[in-house]
């Protein structure tokens, strides 16, 4: 198992967000966590980077990333891509992107990677010389996932990747993530408020409550489900 969490309590001063979570990831899979506003979604991506105090254990390839400082747990291959975006609005496209290389080495490979993520991105491509900030959300969140590849991941936590976006966008979108998974065997851990879109691109599923896991399965039986369907998906 790629990724593996038990018993994850999370904190935010005093007051208890996560409470016991047990869930796992394995190579290459694609993993969402459901559930509504307030759930605790946000804060187990935030505490798997190690940006909260928290108990429990999280262990990825078999090293625990407790206590390790979140540029620690980037060098291990874990990506975070944050709500709303997180580029450098000042910046242009292609300094964005070498950002996302900035724990790397090789001038040589880092050129190359861009041109990879180009290559997933051609809009990127078109505005390379462009300030960030002048992208459209769509862009910007092309650029956000991109700026994630440059580490070369092999989990990408992605958190509400479809907010503020069109449909059209955000059905483009998930279409590349589909094939980032397919063709470069990147894991991900997908918060997704559009229930539907994130179980369709799923494996598994975890369904969140108050902190809690309250239901867990593959992905197709979790959209099934009565209560899911009624809560998350609207029919």
């Amino acid at each position: 198992m790629m990724l593996e969490v038990r018993q994850l309590c999370a904190f935010y001063g005093e007051n208890q967000a996560l409470h016991g979570l047990d869930f796992a990831l394995d190579e290459g899979n694609i993993v969402t966590l459901l559930g509504a506003n307030g759930a605790g979604k946000t804060t187990t991506l935030r505490a798997l980077c190690g940006m909260i105090r928290l108990s429990g254990e999280i262990r990825f390839d078999g090293k625990s990333l407790l206590g390790r400082a979140t540029e620690d747990i980037v060098r291990l291959g874990i990506a975070h891509v944050p709500e709303g975006r997180g580029t450098f609005v000042r910046m242009t496209v292609e300094e964005n992107l070498q950002l996302g290389a900035m724990v790397r080495h090789g001038r040589t490979a880092i050129a190359a990677d861009i041109e990879q993520v180009y290559a997933h991105f051609p809009r990127l491509k078109e505005r390379r010389a462009q300030t960030a900030g002048t992208l459209s959300g769509g862009e910007q969140q092309m650029l956000a996932v991109g700026r994630a590849l440059m580490l070369r991941p092999r989990l990408m936590l992605l958190d509400e990747p479809s907010f503020g976006l069109a449909p059209l966008i955000v059905e483009e979108l998930f279409e590349i993530l589909r094939r980032l998974n397919r063709e470069l065997g990147v894991a991900m851990l997908i918060v997704e408020q559009n229930a539907a879109l994130a179980l369709d691109l799923a494996d598994h599923a975890y369904l969140l409550e108050t902190g809690h896991i309250v239901m867990a399965g593959p992905a197709q039986e979790i959209g099934q489900d009565e209560a899911v369907r009624r809560s998350y998906l609207g029919y």
